[in-house]
């Protein structure tokens, strides 16, 4: 996740505060210096940090905080409201016209991932607000750009309007509007040209395109991991365009996450999507107050339960849920099972969602293996239909053709099979209890 090294530090210096009986001023001067060091260090910029910090203190260091009962808990509320408030409060939804269809304008420098993120953001738009969303052709002068859409556009099975790069952009963008009016498209997506740094020939035409399209939208896509670039660039690209949104892209990358926090501030242009990966459906609408929890090591349980609904079976899950309570459950459902979970994004992410994860010890270096987690797979396929139902017939034979079908060792198979009867046990047991508990036969002291 962004923000690694700004989370380590900053969880750091809540833990000192969190438990205090008793907090004064040196206590809360003490953790502001660190919490002013720890955003510089993550690219913050400066005048960003300075009015940042000078409202905590403002806030910790009033009655109501340092004569709660609680007081420690009273500071860390107050970072994390005043966090929250610096990348925006609440989030910024995307607009939809009255009068369809919306048009987006997708803006940015080379390199940002600005083609991508038109296409996820398509994407995004057609599977959680079933949405029928165009993309538009209209950079013309990279060369590749306009193919490279139009694979996106076949990926994602999504019509594509080109009219080559022998056409003006304006023109392009003029008659896809049409188009899409007559295709019953309720949302544009223009990929408008990028360049190596903001020029007046670029800015020009973009000028041209907004004032001939009149869009709903003008997002900026920005590369997270340029700090302070990417609010320069932010900057000047509001100034003459009046952004509506910003798109940070590589938010799951390697990024100290100044950017993040100072975008808000510096152009006052909300960020409205986030970009999580290299797949077509890594984007996320951006929410401030999520983000904040998960900087503080809070959690985040909520963007946990939206990736769950988007990408477990309802259905299945009720009939798993069947499955455990009579003691049915096979190794098919539990390969099922496996890939719901793993299409929600890599599996240490999905850990670190969960609130109380940060105070895991070895959490921030934790690395789930998905090599290991292939092996597993590749175990359970080189089982035949009756093995994966009745694993108890898998005897030191079957474990030897299972073991080399699957291009992994007899100690990994076998490994594989006691964690899978244990699991089994352990669900007979949970079972047990809940019929005990229901006639009153077993009781325990935590029930």
């Amino acid at each position: 996740m962004a923000f690694e090294g700004l989370a380590d530090r900053l969880q750091g210096t809540m833990q000192k505060i969190r438990g205090k009986g008793k907090v004064n001023e040196a206590d809360v001067k003490e953790m502001m210096r660190d919490v002013r060091l720890a955003l510089l260090e993550a690219d913050v910029n400066f005048k960003v940090v300075k009015d940042f910090v000078k409202r905590v203190n403002e806030r910790a260091v009033g009655q109501e905080v340092l004569k709660s009962l609680t007081p420690g808990q009273q500071v860390i509320k107050v970072v994390k409201e005043e966090l929250t408030e610096l990348m925006g409060g609440e989030q910024s939804k995307i607009a939809a016209s009255s009068r369809p269809p919306t048009v987006i304008m997708m803006v940015g420098l080379q390199g940002a991932g600005k083609t991508t993120t038109t296409g996820k953001l398509a994407n995004l738009l057609r599977k959680k607000y079933n949405r029928k969303p165009v993309l538009v052709a209209a950079d013309i002068y990279r060369p590749a750009a306009i193919k490279q859409l139009e694979t996106l556009g076949n990926q994602l099975s999504m019509p594509v309007f080109s009219l080559g790069d022998q056409v003006s952009p304006v023109e392009i963008a003029r008659q896809a509007i049409e188009k899409a009016k007559e295709e019953h498209n309720d949302y544009v997506l223009i990929d408008t040209a990028g360049r190596l740094h903001v020029d007046e020939n670029l800015m020009g035409e973009l000028k041209n395109i907004k004032e001939l399209t009149k869009p709903d939208e003008i997002f900026l896509v920005v590369d997270a991991m340029t700090g302070q670039d990417a609010v320069n660039v932010a900057q000047s690209f509001n100034e003459q365009l009046g952004l509506t949104g910003v798109v940070l892209t590589k938010l799951d990358g390697d990024t100290r996450g100044g950017a993040a926090l100072s975008i808000r501030a510096v152009t006052d242009t909300p960020i409205k999507f986030v970009g999580m990966g290299e797949k077509l459906d890594a984007i996320e609408a951006f929410h401030p107050e999520r983000m904040a929890s998960r900087i503080l090591g809070m959690g985040d349980v909520l963007t946990l339960i939206e990736k769950a609904q988007a990408n477990v079976d309802e259905e299945k899950a009720k009939e798993l849920e069947k499955k455990m309570r009579t003691a049915t459950f096979t190794f098919d459902d539990f390969l099922d099972q496996l890939g719901q979970v793993r299409n929600m994004g890599p599996l240490d992410d999905i850990i670190k969602m969960l609130p109380g994860a940060n105070k895991i010890k070895g959490i921030d270096n934790m690395s789930i293996d998905e090599k290991q987690i292939g092996h597993v797979e590749a175990i359970i396929r080189s089982m035949n239909k009756h093995e994966k139902e009745n694993p108890e017939i898998i005897n030191a034979g079957r474990r030897k053709r299972i073991a080399k079908g699957s291009g992994t060792s007899i100690q990994e198979v076998n490994r594989l099979l006691k964690q899978f009867d244990e699991m089994k046990k352990m669900m007979k047991q949970v079972t047990n209890m809940q019929k005990g508990k229901k006639k009153g036969g077993m009781k325990f002291p935590f029930m």
